[in-house]
C-alpha cells in the first residue's frame, strides 16, 4: 500500500481505467429499472469553466453514482448547447468561423470535466451545431409548421439601430444592446411564431403532475398568468375584468396606449346605464386581455390613482352586481405566441421554402407561398460566410449568399428563396433529452422503444435563471410532440431542482472584468478533483448562493487524507460495529436525497473522527465509509478499494443498508446568536468538530441574511450555543 495520499497519480490512473472499461455508459436494453438524470447542457464559451460551472455537474453526479450502487441502469448524459449570441459576436470580432470556435470551446470545456471525475455517459455526448442533430430539430419545426402551429406575423421587435440587427428580450439589458450598448428602438418586422398558447392551458394544469419545488411552479404559472373572468361589452368596446361584480364602480374605460390620453368618446355602462368616458393609458397592456378594462377607482389602486390624477368620479358605495347580466366567463392568459426566428447567423436555418409564386388566398391552385424543406433534404445545413454582419435592414447574413438562397420550389420547380432567418438558441435545448436516449439514429430524433424505456427524466437540475422560460418551452415541445404520439409521456422532467451559484470570495460575482475569476484546472492541480468535488458540496447548502474561500479547501483535503491513514488501523478480526456507523449510512442516504450534501459530508467526518478514536477498526467500519464517501469522492475511495483488493469497482458496489436497531439519537440542538440575538437553531451530532460547527451554522439561510461582512468572531459554547459576532 501507498504511504501518502497522492491525488495526481491516482486521479488520472482511475479516469483514464473508467473511460476504457465503460462503467458509465448507461444499457439501452438492461433489464434493470432505468435511471434518467440529466444537468442542464453547458455553454462551450470561450473562457473555459470556473469553480461555479461544476457545483450542479457534481451535485447530480452523487445522485447518480448512488443510483448505480443501488442497482440501477443509470442514464447520466452530456452535451453541448453551442448555438447562440456570445460565439457569433466573437465572430464578428475575429472573422474566425463560429465552427472553430465552438470546437476549441468544447474541447476544452470536455477537458476540464473529465478532469473532475464526474460520472457522464460521454459515448452519448451532443452537439445542437452538429447537422447530424440539428437535422432533427428543423424537422419537429416542420411538425409544427404542418399541424398550424408555426406561423409568420409582422410584429413589433427589438431593434438595435446599430448593429441592425432584432434582439429577443433576453438580449436586452436595461433597454440596451447586449452587444454594443446602443439604446434599443421598436420596429416592425415578420418573424416566425411557435402557438405556444394553445397549450397555455395545460402547461399550467400539469404542473400538478411533476414535483418541482413550489417557488418554480409559481414562476411557470405567474408567465402563463392564467386568469378567469368575464368579457363585456361596452357599446362597442368589449373589455376583460376578472371582477365583474365591480361594475356598478365602473367610472371610466382604459384602452391600452403609449400615454394619458382622453379619446373624446364616451360609452355607457351596462349595469348603470350611464355615459363613461374612454381613455388611453399606458398601464394598460394590448396583449392582455382585450386591450381594454374598466375603470374602478373604488376597488382598484392603479385606477383610483389614474381617476385622482384627472379628475374622474369615484364611486365608493356602490351595490354588487351580478355579471351574467352583461357578459359571458372566459379564460385569458399573460402568455404570448413564440417569436421564433432571428435574424442572426448563428442557429439552426429554418427549413422553408419561399416559392415566388405567392399562395392564392382562395385556395386554389395557382401559387404555392410558403413550402417545407422536403423530409429528404434536412437537414438544411448552415453555408460558411465570410462576413458576419447583418444586412442594412437587419436580414440575416444568409441573405447574401446567393447561391444558397437562391433554390427551386419543392413544389412546382419554379424559382423560390430560402429561408434566411435561423432559429432561436432555446430551439435546440427545447428537445435535447430525447436525443441521449438515442444518439446515433439517423431515422428518427429518437427510437420509440428507447424514448419509452427512458422517459421521463427522474431527475434534472439547472439553474434558478432557466426555471421559467427553458422549461416553458422545453414542456410545450414534449406536449405537442406528445399529442403526435412520438413521446410517452406528457411532461418530460418528473422531478426538477435547482443549484445556487458560487461567489467570488467576497460575494461578489464572478467576472473576468472583475479579475475574480476561479479555473477549477488550478485548484485540481493543487488538491486534486476530489477535494475540489467534496468542498463544493461542503461549502454551503446546495441550492444557495455561497462565496467560495480557498482557505475552506484545506478542510476536505485533511479529511481526505484522514481516510486515507485510517487503513493502517484495519484489523484482521471483526470488532463489534459501533451505533454510528448505522446512523451515518442513514444520515448520508436521507442527505444526499433532499441535496443535504454538506451535511452528509459533516456525518462522514464525525464517523472518521470517531474511526480514529478506536485503536482498531473492522475491515466492514472501513468498507462502508468508503462507499458512502465514493459518489462524492470517486477517485480516492477507488484506489482505496483496489489496495483493499478487490477486483471490480467500488462504484458497481452495493449502497451500505442500516439496522434500524442499531440507531441512537445523538443529536444535538444548539441556538445561533448574530449580535447577541436568536437567529436560529441548529441540529448538530454529537462528536462533530467545532470547525464543522462553526460551518453548517454560518451557511444557515436565517443567519446569512444579517451578515453583510465576513463574522469577526464565531464563539462555540459546546452542545448549547453558537455566537457570531459582526
Amino acid at each position: 500500500m501507498a504511504d501518502e495520499y497522492n491525488p495526481k497519480e491516482i486521479e488520472s490512473k482511475w479516469q483514464e481505467e473508467w473511460e476504457k472499461s465503460g462503467i458509465y455508459h448507461a444499457e439501452d436494453d438492461s433489464k434493470k429499472e432505468k435511471y434518467y438524470a440529466l444537468i442542464e447542457f453547458p455553454y462551450p464559451s470561450g473562457d473555459g469553466l470556473h469553480v461555479g460551472h461544476p457545483r450542479p455537474y457534481i451535485g447530480l453526479d452523487i445522485i447518480a453514482r448512488k443510483r448505480r450502487m443501488e442497482g440501477k441502469n443509470v442514464l447520466y448524459p452530456i452535451g453541448w448547447d453551442a448555438f447562440g449570441l456570445p460565439t457569433e459576436n466573437y465572430a464578428l470580432k475575429t472573422g474566425k468561423d463560429p465552427r472553430v470556435v465552438t470546437k476549441e470551446n468544447t474541447d476544452t470545456f470536455r477537458k476540464q470535466i473529465q478532469s473532475l471525475g464526474i460520472s457522464f455517459d460521454w459515448a452519448r455526448e451532443t452537439n445542437t451545431t452538429d447537422p447530424k442533430y440539428y437535422k432533427w430539430t428543423q424537422w419537429i419545426f416542420l411538425k409544427f409548421l404542418e399541424n398550424g402551429l408555426a406561423y409568420k406575423a409582422k410584429m413589433p421587435i427589438n431593434w438595435c439601430p446599430k448593429d441592425k440587427i432584432g434582439l429577443a428580450n433576453e438580449e436586452v439589458v436595461d433597454g440596451k444592446c447586449e452587444r454594443c450598448g446602443t439604446e434599443v428602438v421598436e420596429k416592425e418586422k415578420e418573424q416566425w411564431m411557435l402557438a405556444i398558447t394553445k397549450y397555455a392551458d395545460r402547461l399550467d394544469k400539469d404542473l400538478d403532475e411533476v414535483d418541482y419545488p413550489e417557488r418554480v411552479k409559481i414562476e411557470q404559472r405567474n408567465w402563463i398568468g392564467r386568469s378567469e373572468g368575464v368579457l363585456i361589452k361596452f357599446d362597442d368596446i368589449e373589455i376583460f375584468t376578472t371582477r365583474p361584480d365591480t361594475i356598478r364602480g365602473a367610472t371610466f374605460l382604459v384602452v391600452s396606449g403609449k400615454e394619458d390620453k382622453f379619446t373624446g368618446k364616451f360609452v355607457t355602462n351596462p349595469a348603470t346605464k350611464e355615459k363613461i368616458p374612454v381613455w388611453e393609458a399606458e398601464y394598460v397592456y394590448s396583449d392582455y386581455g382585450t386591450g381594454a378594462i374598466m375603470g374602478v377607482p373604488a376597488d382598484d389602486e392603479r385606477d383610483r390613482v389614474f381617476a385622482e390624477k384627472y379628475n374622474l368620479p369615484i364611486v365608493i358605495d356602490y351595490k354588487k352586481a351580478d355579471f351574467e347580466e352583461f357578459g359571458k366567463k372566459v379564460v385569458k392568459y399573460k402568455l404570448r405566441d413564440w417569436v421564433f426566428s432571428r435574424q442572426r447567423y448563428w442557429g439552426e436555418p429554418i427549413p422553408v421554402i419561399h416559392c415566388e409564386k405567392p399562395a392564392r388566398p382562395d385556395g386554389r391552385s395557382g401559387g404555392c407561398g410558403v413550402v417545407p424543406v422536403p423530409e429528404k433534404d434536412l437537414p438544411v445545413e448552415l453555408p460558411v460566410v465570410e462576413k458576419y454582419e447583418p444586412g442594412p435592414d437587419g436580414e440575416s447574413p444568409l441573405a447574401n449568399i446567393s447561391e444558397w438562397v437562391r433554390v427551386k420550389c419543392p413544389s412546382c420547380g419554379g424559382d423560390a428563396k430560402r429561408e434566411t432567418d435561423v432559429m432561436p438558441n432555446w430551439a435546440g435545448s427545447s428537445w435535447y433529452f430525447y436525443r441521449y436516449c438515442d444518439d446515433k439514429n439517423d431515422k428518427e430524433f429518437a427510437s420509440k422503444e428507447k424514448l419509452k424505456y427512458w422517459m421521463g427524466v427522474d431527475w434534472y437540475n439547472g439553474g434558478m435563471e432557466h426555471t421559467v422560460l427553458h422549461l416553458l418551452y422545453s414542456r410545450f415541445w414534449n406536449k405537442f410532440l406528445y399529442d403526435l404520439k412520438l413521446v410517452p409521456t406528457s411532461e418530460p422532467y418528473k422531478k426538477r431542482t435547482s443549484h445556487g451559484i458560487i461567489l467570488a470570495e467576497g460575494g461578489e460575482k464572478m467576472s473576468k472584468s472583475k479579475g475574480n475569476v476561479i479555473n477549477p484546472d488550478k485548484i485540481v492541480d493543487q488538491f486534486g478533483a476530489d477535494t475540489l468535488r467534496l468542498y463544493e458540496m461542503f461549502m454551503g447548502p446546495f441550492e444557495q448562493a455561497i462565496a467560495w474561500s480557498d482557505e475552506a479547501l484545506a478542510g476536505p483535503r485533511r479529511f481526505l487524507e484522514r481516510v486515507w491513514r485510517l487503513k493502517e488501523k484495519i484489523a484482521d478480526s471483526n470488532v463489534e460495529i459501533p451505533a454510528i456507523l448505522h446512523q451515518t449510512v442513514r444520515k448520508v442516504s436521507d442527505d444526499i436525497e433532499k441535496l443535504g450534501f454538506n451535511t452528509a459530508i459533516s456525518s462522514m467526518m464525525i464517523l472518521a473522527n470517531n474511526l480514529e478514536k478506536q485503536e482498531k477498526i473492522s475491515q466492514e467500519e472501513y468498507k462502508t465509509l468508503l462507499k458512502l464517501l465514493a459518489p462524492f469522492a470517486p477517485h480516492i475511495t477507488e484506489e482505496i478499494w483496489a489496495e483493499l483488493g478487490h477486483k471490480d469497482s467500488i462504484h458497481l458496489e452495493s449502497w451500505p443498508t442500516y439496522d434500524e436497531g442499531k440507531l441512537v439519537d445523538d443529536e444535538i440542538v444548539m441556538t445561533v446568536q448574530v449580535n447577541g440575538k436568536l437567529r436560529a437553531t441548529l441540529k448538530i451530532e454529537k462528536g462533530q468538530s467545532e470547525e464543522e460547527i462553526k460551518s453548517l451554522a454560518l451557511g444557515l439561510p436565517e443567519v446569512k441574511k444579517w451578515l453583510d461582512k465576513e463574522p469577526k468572531k464565531v464563539i462555540v459554547v459546546p452542545n448549547k450555543v453558537i455566537s457570531i459576532v459582526t
